[in-house]
């Protein structure tokens, strides 16, 4: 398969960045009305379904190899089950610009596994400077606002931190061993089985739980679903074959401050001067890390 103009990942890059931006305070909003595992359940079951169709379809004409079952399972247990129902459970307690904010450690620890395991991804010594200075702004943010919300603010963050390195496990591995393995079909296997496991969560743990599908909730799964899931992660892994893993991480920086700004402009969540300046030094991240080596 041609790969793509440099024009054409810069303007899926930005897209993505739009899509996941908006999806942490829908994810929010939606446990007001669903609690966390079921919420996530419904999103990748409806995903998952939507990825069978896509798969008969887009898939055929993609290409590749059929993703081998230890790649799939690893993806579908790691990057959607075990990583959003972390997030999902933190929203609960967080408000969803700080999750967002938090975790933006993706992008280091994404930056670290392709140094480590991932041939010609080696970084040099300005981007490294990029990577610390985000990490510095994150840093800022850990240990200031998570302080406003008592005792469970702490461990909450902590849990969170789980949920973007299982994600880079996931990842990693499929950047290194799937070069040529078809997206779509990697995609609607992960989705059905983190479906399956986020629903077994359901089943175990939230069976007393209060739920109410109202309009809103059905809208906001549909959403996360179609244009949060199915279409965000068909563009993302199939980005991933073409450009470096380290770039596409970056998406994890630009998207907590579309975050931060729907957090607070929808549902009033608090900014502080803190959140600005651990914002603007990861902005500053950003720009060491995208420069040429």
């Amino acid at each position: 398969m041609r790969p793509p103009s440099q024009s054409t990942i810069n303007l899926l890059v930005a897209a993505l960045c739009l899509l996941w931006g908006s999806t942490w305070i829908v994810i929010r909003e939606g446990l007001h009305d669903l609690p966390p595992f079921t919420s996530a359940g419904a999103r990748f079951t409806l995903a998952g379904v939507v990825m069978v169709v896509v798969a008969l379809t887009i898939g055929r004409r993609e290409g590749g190899n059929k993703p081998p079952t230890y790649m799939w399972v690893m993806h579908g247990t790691l990057n959607f089950a075990i990583s959003y129902g972390i997030v999902y459970c933190t929203e609960v307690v967080l408000p969803s610009g700080l999750v967002a904010v938090l975790w933006g450690v993706y992008p280091m620890m994404m930056a670290a596994s392709g140094h480590l395991f991932l041939p010609g991804e080696q970084l040099h010594g300005r981007q490294w400077l990029g990577f610390l200075v985000g990490f510095v702004g994150l840093l800022l943010l850990f240990l200031t606002d998570l302080q406003g919300f008592g005792s469970v603010g702490v461990p909450a963050a902590a849990v969170l931190l789980l949920s973007p390195l299982v994600s880079v496990i996931g990842t990693t591995v499929v950047k290194k061993y799937g070069t040529n393995t078809n997206s779509t079909l990697l995609n609607r296997n992960g989705m059905l089985l983190g479906a399956c496991l986020l629903i077994l969560c359901s089943l175990l743990f939230e069976r007393e739980a209060e739920m109410s599908w109202t309009g809103p909730a059905i809208l906001g799964v549909g959403y996360l679903a179609l244009g949060g899931t199915v279409l965000t992660f068909g563009i993302y892994f199939w980005l991933l074959r073409f450009a470096p893993a380290y770039k596409l991480s970056l998406i994890a920086y630009v998207t907590p401050a579309i975050a931060l700004f729907l957090g607070w402009f929808i549902d009033e969540e608090p900014v502080t001067l803190y959140t600005l300046a651990g914002c603007g030094l990861i902005m500053g991240g950003i720009l060491g890390v995208v420069r040429d080596k």
